[in-house]
């Protein structure tokens, strides 16, 4: 039996990486999944090609903050409820997002309002109809940036900081409505954005800080907001889960130790090629 049959469930920013495996995940499991996007037409067409599930398009801007809210409204009035919400939506700037001296206050301000603005305004919304309901998850997509500091991104890193915050602000002040609130935090994830804007030697680098030695799936992800989506989490409030691989668990010395190490094997493949 699917475990999320007969649940509501919508998913921001959706259309592809991590929202979109996410999406299908919960779809897959038997949901009926709304996929809060602004290409409404190109959302469709990936919708139909899933013709045994139940995936329908919802608009959503992050820049027009009405859309926050009326997508809710819209959810509501098709389906009555909103069991789980996925808040997926999360935008940088690295070209301007830098250190605190250096970077774009405009931009640190931009990254701030929406990836923070977007979790407490749409949960605001939705929260209410989940108390009515008798419950529901949310589930936050954060970051391990806003775990670690950084020599840069420093808009993107406090933004994240921020969201792993309201989870933990949120699950307190509604876990007497049986309203659950936990965040997932990605490490390096091959998303299609992250492998064709990513130089290899950064890649590389930070690969060497990773104990599993890989990047994540999209897939990974998914099955984490899958885990704390459903009812086999429903003990669990208030998390906040770093799915990165062991990102941050070592030493400063660890990535020296495996950048050697790594150069060593590279060395002898070349010597026995």
């Amino acid at each position: 039996m699917r475990k999320l049959k007969g649940q509501v469930a919508l998913v921001t920013s959706a259309t592809r990486g991590i929202g979109f495996a996410s999406a299908l995940k919960l779809a897959l499991e038997g949901a009926t999944v709304y996929l809060g996007v602004r290409r409404m037409e190109d959302t469709q067409a990936i919708c139909d090609k899933y013709t045994h599930l139940k995936m329908i398009p919802v608009y959503f801007d992050a820049y027009k903050k009405e859309t926050y809210t009326s997508m809710i409204e819209e959810i509501i009035t098709k389906e009555g409820k909103l069991d789980i919400l996925v808040n997926n939506f999360g935008m940088g700037k690295p070209q301007e997002d830098l250190d605190l001296v250096n970077g774009s206050e405009e931009a640190f301000l931009e990254i701030i309002t929406k990836n923070v603005g977007t979790v407490y305004s749409i949960s605001k919304a939705t929260i209410p109809h989940m108390i009515k309901n008798g419950g529901g998850s949310i589930v936050n997509i954060s970051s391990i940036g806003g775990t670690i500091p950084d020599i840069s991104r420093i808009g993107y890193g406090v933004s994240k900081a921020s969201i792993n915050n309201i989870t933990q602000q949120i699950a307190m002040q509604y876990a007497r409505y049986n309203i659950r609130c936990n965040a997932v935090l990605p490490g390096l994830t091959a998303t299609d954005a992250a492998l064709n804007n990513m130089p290899k030697e950064f890649v590389d680098s930070f690969l060497a800080h990773v104990p599993l030695k890989r990047m994540g799936k999209p897939e990974d992800i998914a099955n984490s907001v899958l885990f704390l989506a459903g009812n086999e989490s429903s003990y669990i409030t208030g998390t906040i889960l770093e799915v990165a691989g062991g990102y941050g668990l070592g030493t400063p010395q660890y990535a020296d130790f495996v950048g050697r190490e790594m150069q060593n094997i590279e060395n002898e493949n070349t010597a026995l090629a």
